[in-house]
């Protein structure tokens, strides 16, 4: 036999012997693993001539409360005969389970129990995923770099900026073309920077024009060295009508500075219905509407998201003839409440700063309560396309149009999806509420994501399922998979909830 034709020679589960090493099948790599090594990914390992999924597969327990006793694993309970020690419900997830890799192998588990009167199949796998990336929400008005702007980690290009949100900063990082698309180098780089960030470990960036970024799911972000306490309560508009009350009665004039919007209380909409009177004062913007003022500076690290310094620096001269006049108050704040001034005109109609007065310390203190604490959310996106459908159904088009109809509920590790609409299987989940180190990879370079399919038993026969291969919750827990996993049980996350019974029990067959 040729070495090409015993490279890719198919085997029974398990592996072929080569040289004393044995083939890993469990992605396109095939690796040849020594006894005792692992394979490129660190996820398989060679275990007395068998392949060993090192990860434990994770069986989440979705319990009653948060002191319910789990189905205890492995060496916890040695003596354990695989019957369940309490009335909560167990989902074997696809953490741990290994791949459907080749193209015609069924899912690693098949999963039958019924629920609530209903019966039910959970298909678990592994899947790998080379059209992948990352959107990360960066919650912070500071300036991280234009639209478009290459977003680099290691030197490498991993993504871009996106268009922004309210009061956030988008990422769009990975995706196929950086994974395979590009050199050797930012194909590992990108798969490093996804795989870290998919699980919940920090990331340095640095974007082209921009800043520095350090980013961590769950985590405030730090930018060009500076860690970020919170995001904008609103934009300048927003902010003055939530608090005109606030300010009336206390200072003439209010400004509010915002690299989106900055508002000016005398003109704006809600100082008008409060009978605010003019007070002659002059913004340097691009005026929208009514005390409403557009571009008083460009995008920066400073007030309200500007690159202003110095407040004043956005006002011209003051119109007697207005309602300016020698003593008028000014306060000037930011739309997180984190830098604010006051001023008072003198005789001259210039504004001078003054001690800032304890009265107007409430409402600055107000903005600041009304702002959410900075954060950085991570959304892996991800199409399930190709032989991992293969590994649920003879006929895969049937698994995507049973998505499309909500017969089937998909899951990451136990966390709900969002399902994009259109075509094929393009979902997308939090990474904070799927467990602990549930991502991997191989070096192809892909991402590996956990992916559950949990449907109605007679659904999935319909679908053309794999009937022969179905096992109860209990033998899995008792026996285990293909890969000699071993097990790892966890209370599921709160947040979490499995499965929509209700949107399962009034679907049918098609």
């Amino acid at each position: 036999m040729s070495e090409l034709a015993e490279r890719f020679d198919t085997h029974d589960p398990g592996a072929k012997r080569v040289a004393e090493k044995v083939r890993c099948d469990a992605c396109p790599v095939m690796c040849y693993i020594a006894e005792g090594r692992t394979g490129a990914c660190d996820r398989y390992a060679n275990a007395g001539g068998k392949i060993l999924r090192c990860d434990p597969l994770r069986v989440l327990e979705y319990a009653a409360a948060s002191n319910t006793p789990l189905v205890p694993f492995g060496a916890e309970a040695p003596d354990w005969d695989g019957s369940l020690v309490n009335t909560s419900r167990p989902f074997v997830s696809a953490i741990g389970a290994g791949t459907t890799y080749p193209d015609y192998k069924p899912a690693p588990f098949i999963v039958s129990q019924e629920v609530e009167g209903v019966d039910l199949v959970t298909v678990v796998t592994e899947g790998i995923f080379s059209y992948c990336g990352v959107k990360v929400k960066i919650d912070t008005d500071r300036f991280v770099g234009p639209e478009t702007a290459t977003v680099r980690a290691q030197g490498e290009a991993v993504g871009h900026v996106t268009t922004g949100e309210y009061g956030s900063q988008m990422l769009s990082l990975g995706g196929v073309h950086h994974l395979t698309g590009g050199s050797k180098s930012e194909g590992r780089v990108t798969c490093d920077t996804l795989l870290d960030l998919c699980n919940k470990k920090p990331v340095e960036l640095a974007v082209d024009g921009g800043a520095s970024l350090i980013v961590q799911a769950g985590k405030a972000p730090v930018i060009d060295g500076k860690r970020e306490s919170r995001m904008r309560v609103g934009c300048g508009s927003a902010t003055i009508g939530m608090f005109a009350t606030q300010w009336r009665g206390l200072v003439d004039e209010v400004v509010v500075v915002d690299d989106h919007i900055t508002g000016v209380v005398s003109e704006h909409q809600a100082g008008k219905v409060l009978g605010w009177q003019d007070t002659g004062i002059k913004i340097l913007g691009r005026r929208s509407t009514p005390g409403r003022y557009f571009k008083v500076s460009e995008p920066g690290l400073g007030w309200g998201g500007t690159t202003i310094s110095d407040p004043l620096s956005i006002l011209g001269d003051w119109n007697p003839k207005k309602g300016a006049r020698p003593g008028l108050s000014l306060l000037m704040v930011s739309t997180t409440g984190e830098q604010f001034a006051y001023f008072e005109l003198d005789e001259a109609l210039r504004p001078v700063e003054k001690p800032f007065p304890e009265r107007l310390r409430k409402s600055v203190s107000l903005i600041e309560e009304n702002c959410e604490p900075a954060l950085c959310t991570v959304l892996f996106v991800g199409g399930a396309g190709g032989s991992l459908r293969a590994g649920v159904t003879e006929n895969p088009v049937n698994l995507t149009r049973s998505v499309q109809r909500l017969q089937t509920y998909v899951t990451v590790g136990g966390a709900p999806v969002y399902v994009w609409p259109g075509g094929g299987i393009t979902l997308m989940v939090d990474v904070m509420r799927v467990p602990d180190g549930a991502f991997g990879y191989v070096p192809t370079p892909a991402l590996v994501a956990p992916i559950e399919f949990t449907l109605r038993r007679d659904d999935y026969l319909a679908l053309g399922g794999y009937e022969s291969d179905i096992r109860t919750v209990e033998d899995v827990l008792a026996r285990g998979g293909e890969y000699l996993n071993p097990r790892h049980g966890e209370i599921a996350s709160r947040d979490n909830f499995w499965p929509p019974l209700q949107q399962l029990r009034h679907t049918g067959a098609a």
